[in-house]
């Protein structure tokens, strides 16, 4: 099981303003039992050296974040607008 680090005000701010609370706290709650489950839809972003991956929130929003393995823990960075 993962470990997820406190949210930032940034975090916070953007789950409120965008409307996704209960949604953000389900992805949140799957994640940290299976960060690989498929409908996260877990990804390492480009460039891979930076070591950022996303998880989906829902349909238009992703979750931003890195693994901090001396924690066994994930940070989540940002909330931002998925374009597909």
């Amino acid at each position: 099981m993962i470990q997820i680090l406190p949210f930032s005000k940034i975090v916070l701010k953007k789950v409120r303003v965008f409307g996704l609370d209960k949604k953000f706290k389900k992805q949140i709650d799957l994640f940290s039992k299976d960060h690989r489950h498929p409908s996260l839809h877990t990804e390492l972003l480009l460039p891979k050296e930076y070591g950022i991956y996303s998880f989906r929130v829902d349909q238009k929003y992703r979750a931003l974040f890195i693994f901090r393995k001396e924690k066994n823990a994930i940070e989540i960075l940002n909330i931002t607008l998925h374009y597909q």
